[in-house]
């Protein structure tokens, strides 16, 4: 897999110089406001989060997908992480499936980042990946991830729970070659 751009964002794999932005990102109150147990615990060291981009990195030489990083294009600046990951699980009763996931440092919320990051990797799968089918899931109180789920494309499934924390799953198949 090869970084890619949309058009305001470049996407590539996180490395060991990604991990002042983990940390804080994954070391803010408000980004885990709607993760639960869902999204992994709140670090309170950059040593946390370099372990994080380690396992990580694992991710990528194992199933060739992962969380990537999202850069600015026009700062340079760490944003955040969007990718896919292969999702062991079960999840809602799913199993080895690939998982749409994005997370920003609030300082880029309400920009349509997300957005744009959710719509590029959901492209990506199915047009350079040619996966048949992603999924994703977030917490059911979560209404703007869920509403970008939404907006992409991908099926609203059932409600259920993963660690006590009420969820919605969603899908969407790879659309037809011409």
């Amino acid at each position: 897999m090869q970084p890619f751009d949309s058009a305001r964002l470049h996407f590539r794999p996180l490395t060991a110089d990604d991990t002042a932005g983990m940390f804080e990102l994954d070391s803010d109150p408000a980004v885990h406001r709607y993760l639960g147990g869902i999204g992994g615990q709140m670090v309170s060291e950059p040593a946390q989060s370099a372990a994080v981009i380690k396992f990580i990195q694992q991710q990528y030489a194992e199933t060739g997908v992962g969380r990537w990083a999202v850069v600015l294009r026009e700062t340079g600046e760490f944003m955040g992480w969007a990718g896919l990951k292969l999702v062991a699980g079960p999840i809602n009763n799913e199993t080895n499936f690939y998982d749409l996931g994005y997370r920003f440092i609030p300082r880029f919320w309400s920009q349509g980042y997300g957005f744009e990051a959710a719509r590029a990797w959901f492209d990506y799968a199915f047009e350079t990946l040619r996966l048949p089918r992603i999924c994703a899931y977030a917490d059911w109180h979560n209404v703007a991830s869920r509403r970008i789920l939404t907006e992409i494309g991908m099926r609203q499934g059932p409600r259920f729970l993963v660690q006590g924390v009420p969820c919605i799953w969603y899908e969407a198949d790879a659309p037809p070659q011409p």
